[in-house]
């Protein structure tokens, strides 16, 4: 999942590879990263996006089908839900002066899905 995040991955794909049936594979995935393969797949994807955007001007319509959506709009919103604001206005709150990249690295890594709270504007 790490390495194909971008392609379509479906539950009875990953489970063939795990020689388990689907309901083991996602109860025992789940025992071990504590989210669901499709919320794990999710936020690896978000994670590859907030990189692109913050490295790249590539739009975000380009990202968002790269990193395996494939409407704009559940990027959109599975991006807000995950990281607190939309990716436009991440990539301008990301357009750092010279930080090194293991600060930016955690700072920007989003620790669950859903988990972050909206940014107060001020």
């Amino acid at each position: 999942m790490d390495r194909d995040f971008s392609a379509p991955l479906t539950v009875r794909d990953l489970a063939a590879v795990a020689c388990v049936s689907e309901a083991n594979f996602i109860r025992s995935f789940k025992a071990v990263f504590g989210e669901t393969p499709h919320r794990y797949l999710q936020r690896r994807r978000i994670e590859r996006a907030m990189y692109l955007l913050r490295t790249t001007r590539t739009s975000v319509t380009d990202i968002c089908m790269e990193v395996g959506f494939s409407s704009l709009g559940s990027f959109s919103r599975t991006f807000t839900d995950i990281v607190g604001e939309t990716p436009s206005l991440f990539r301008q709150r990301a357009a750092f002066t010279e930080v090194p990249s293991c600060f930016v690295r955690a700072w920007m890594r989003p620790s669950s899905f859903g988990e972050a709270a909206p940014i107060d504007e001020p």
